[in-house]
Formats: C-alpha cells, sequence, structure tokens
C-alpha cells in the first residue's frame, strides 16, 4: 500500500469535488449550509491559491482518495487558520490516512508560524470529531469566524505551541 500527500493540482478538481460530495451523501449531510453546494467545491485548487492557504490531496496506490486544507477563514484571529475540506473515501479511512493529512496540515502551519488551527464539522461525522480529539482538539461552545457554513454544529480549535 502506497500513500502520497501531495498539494492540490487543477486536474484534481473534477475527481476531489465527487469525492466531497459522495462522503457528504454518504453521511446524510448533504444539505444547504455545507460545501456540498458551495460553488467553489468544484474549483478547489482555484480557491487554494488564495494567500496563507493550501491543500493537500491524498493518493492510495495511485488513486486519489482524499484531501485537506488551511485557510485563514475571513474573521479568524490571524495567528489562526482553520483546517478545511477534509475528507476521504470509506477505504481510505481507518488506515492512518486523515491523521497524517491532519498532522501536514499542523507542520504546515506551525512552520508558517501559525498558533492555532480550527474547524467545523457536524454531528454525522463523529467518527472524525473522535479522530480530532485525539490529535488534540478541544469542542469550543461557539464558532470563531465566518466560514459560512451554518450547518456545521461542532466546533474546534488545536493550540500549535
Amino acid at each position: 500500500m502506497e500513500i502520497v500527500i501531495r498539494e492540490i493540482r487543477e486536474s484534481d478538481n473534477k475527481e476531489l469535488a465527487a469525492i466531497i460530495r459522495q462522503t457528504l451523501k454518504e453521511f446524510k449531510a448533504d444539505k444547504p449550509g455545507t460545501v456540498y453546494y458551495d460553488q467553489s467545491t468544484d474549483h478547489l485548487s482555484d480557491l487554494f491559491l488564495a494567500e496563507k492557504s493550501k491543500y493537500f490531496v491524498a493518493e492510495l496506490d495511485g488513486r486519489l482518495v482524499g484531501g485537506a486544507g488551511l485557510f485563514p477563514t475571513e474573521g479568524l484571529p490571524d495567528d489562526t487558520l482553520e483546517l478545511v475540506k477534509m475528507y476521504l473515501l470509506p477505504e481510505a479511512r481507518s488506515i492512518g490516512l486523515g491523521k497524517k493529512l491532519i498532522l501536514t496540515c499542523v507542520e504546515t502551519a506551525v512552520a508558517n508560524g501559525y498558533k492555532k488551527i480550527y474547524l467545523e464539522t457536524m454531528n454525522e461525522l463523529q467518527k472524525a470529531v473522535q479522530t480530532y480529539n485525539r490529535l488534540g482538539f478541544r469542542t469550543l461552545d461557539a464558532p470563531l469566524g465566518n466560514s459560512g457554513h451554518h450547518s456545521c454544529e461542532i466546533w474546534m480549535l488545536k493550540d500549535l505551541d
């Protein structure tokens, strides 16, 4: 089993959008106020050209199976990036790939001087929430910033120092 984590390319857009939407449907989380309906989901390589942002895709045996990114979401403190668009196909789960993607994002944030990583998720994605907890994210009482994803009801933060 060969795992490769690399930066997103334009040629990944269509397949990655399908993975994101397929995953949200699988967990019955394909609802308004999520990335399922974001137009940017179809053009992620363009979205992640933004300053201070980065998106990583995961390949398993040469096949694109998911990804995760960092984004300077509007309204977040200057020392904080948001972990965004973390999705994996079923065959890429429970093999450490999600952890590897998150740690790649953490290392990137630290290398760029950030002190915290914030994320938003949904009750439907409890396995992801468990992974975030194991990796040091703590639950917040209210959202930070303005992601526009009003269907997310779980907000988490990780201190990087």
